[in-house]
């Protein structure tokens, strides 16, 4: 089982599962939720309006269509408020429910983006250690999923993931 961290674009990976940085309406957005829907063709959002949204936290599957990947999982990270509003715990929570979701759907290889980072502000030294870690709890009891990527768009990000994921290792 291996958990990496690259620098790519998400609708390029060839994987069972790529999770989308979703709204809560799940009808596409800007930042990689937009790339994913404009990669992924009209399909995409016509199956996404069948599932009527999706709560803060919580993921939904439908198929890649024209991506590369088999299946999408939507799950919409939270707004940054602080660190007030629990935030910490609707993030892990996106993260877990989307492993879940992989497991249940056969999913062996899922690439994530950094959720929750982008246009929700969510401070990305803080995110990337919370993201792996639930990452790296989940892997030690899967059945299915042996291999997670992060998939990071910047620079920032790519070395804030390193870093989380150098320190996870040195546990």
């Amino acid at each position: 089982m291996t958990i990496s961290v690259v620098m790519d674009d998400i609708t390029d990976c060839k994987v069972d599962a790529i999770v989308n940085a979703a709204n809560t309406t799940l009808l596409g957005g800007g930042g990689v939720d937009g790339a994913i829907h404009a990669a992924a063709g009209p399909e995409l959002l016509a199956a996404c309006k069948k599932l009527h949204g999706c709560p803060t936290g919580e993921a939904k599957i439908t198929k890649g269509y024209q991506l590369p990947a088999k299946y999408v999982i939507h799950t919409p990270g939270p707004i940054w408020h602080g660190g007030t509003r629990h935030e910490k715990i609707f993030l892990q929570n996106s993260y877990r429910n989307s492993l879940l979701l992989a497991e249940k759907n056969g999913c062996e290889t899922v690439a994530f983006p950094s959720i929750s980072t982008g246009v929700y502000n969510y401070p990305i030294k803080q995110a990337a250690p919370l993201a792996l870690n639930e990452i790296h709890q989940f892997m030690e009891t899967a059945k299915v999923v042996k291999d997670v990527t992060m998939v990071c768009f910047d620079e920032q990000t790519f070395a804030a993931y390193q870093a989380a994921l150098a320190n996870l290792d040195g546990e």
